[in-house]
């Protein structure tokens, strides 16, 4: 069976034991971990945060309006390709995947009252 054509509906909210058998991971705030159950063929990575206010230094410094989607698209970066996020984000939160990655950024609604923003970078070519 093929995979689904939305990375997002290849990520699992649980705990940390639970999701342990998966490399691409993130950890949240409250403890849980998203991770990538989907195949491995490529090099992924996986950020995820709950969707909260910004800090106010964060805020100041990057602005509200869609924190989060960027912040974890950054991560994401950062993690897929091994560079610093102070490096990526030297011209801000907004920093460009390139020709060779794909990167999607939604939100999961793992039980009422709870949104996770996550984000998931993956190489276009297999490894």
């Amino acid at each position: 069976m093929a995979a689904p054509s939305d990375p997002l509906q290849l990520l699992r909210v649980g705990t940390d034991a639970e999701l342990s058998r998966y490399a691409a991971r993130s950890h949240l705030s409250d403890g849980r971990v998203v991770a990538w159950t989907g195949p491995v063929d490529r090099a992924v990575a996986v950020d995820a945060e709950i969707d909260r206010p910004v800090p106010p230094a964060l805020a100041a410094r990057h602005g509200e309006a869609g924190f989060w989607e960027r912040w974890t698209r950054l991560e994401c970066l950062a993690k897929l390709t091994d560079v610093p996020v102070v490096l990526l984000q030297r011209g801000g939160l907004d920093a460009d995947a390139g020709p060779g990655i794909e990167l999607v950024t939604g939100r999961l609604h793992p039980e009422p009252g709870t949104t996770v923003v996550v984000s998931v970078a993956r190489n276009r070519s297999a490894v």
